[in-house]
């Protein structure tokens, strides 16, 4: 898993969020993103390993969009980690 691949992952299942707003006002629900952070920052490490985990937490959401946007779903979590390395290793740089 790469970096690129990652954020298309990651950037896919944000769109696959925000093309259902119930889908979306609970992932902004649980995660405390607000809407304007969002908008701001989609594409920022923090809030693509967000939007992973969150799928990661709900199985069926996780397959749903997986199956809609022909992804193996086993590659969500490396993706995620990868997300998430990147966020932290940001956040320790802005230290």
């Amino acid at each position: 898993m790469d970096a690129d691949s990652a954020e298309t992952i990651a950037l896919s299942a944000l769109a696959f969020l925000a093309e259902d707003p119930p889908r979306l006002g609970r992932f902004l629900a649980l995660t405390g993103v607000g809407p304007d952070e969002l908008k701001a920052h989609a594409r920022a490490p923090r809030i693509l390993a967000a939007v992973l985990g969150h799928l990661l937490q709900d199985e069926s959401l996780l397959l749903v969009f997986a199956a809609s946007h022909d992804i193996d779903p086993e590659l969500v979590a490396p993706a995620q980690a990868l997300l998430e390395a990147q966020a932290d290793s940001a956040a320790d740089d802005n230290s």
